[in-house]
């Protein structure tokens, strides 16, 4: 795993309830992301979070699927998942902010 993407995990995990849930059987940096026993998204072998956000969250927060996605390239508009990229520090604080409003939401 690469150091941008354990700091992302490590800045995650400080969210309450939410944990990194490893997939032992895979070697290639793929894991998930849980929040109360469930899956809410998944890291891809890259630095990208697939979550589970929901409609009305990544419409509100005008989100757009990434147009040259390489895992999701035919992902309907109308998905529940948004894939998150990330390259920059600074880029990861957005990205615990949607973590963050879905933990809220799920939380009701």
């Amino acid at each position: 795993m690469n150091a941008l993407k354990a700091e992302l995990i490590a800045l995650l995990e400080q969210i309450p309830g939410v944990k990194r849930i490893p997939y032992p059987d895979r070697d290639d940096g793929f894991c998930g992301l849980g929040f109360r026993g469930k899956e809410i998204g998944h890291f891809h072998s890259g630095n990208e979070l697939d979550l589970k956000l929901g409609r009305r969250l990544i419409q509100q927060q005008g989100l757009r699927h990434p147009a040259d996605s390489t895992v999701h390239p035919k992902r309907s508009p109308n998905s529940q998942y948004i894939e998150l990229r990330f390259h920059q520090r600074q880029e990861l604080g957005e990205i615990a902010r949607l973590v963050t409003l879905l933990v809220g939401e799920l939380r009701r």
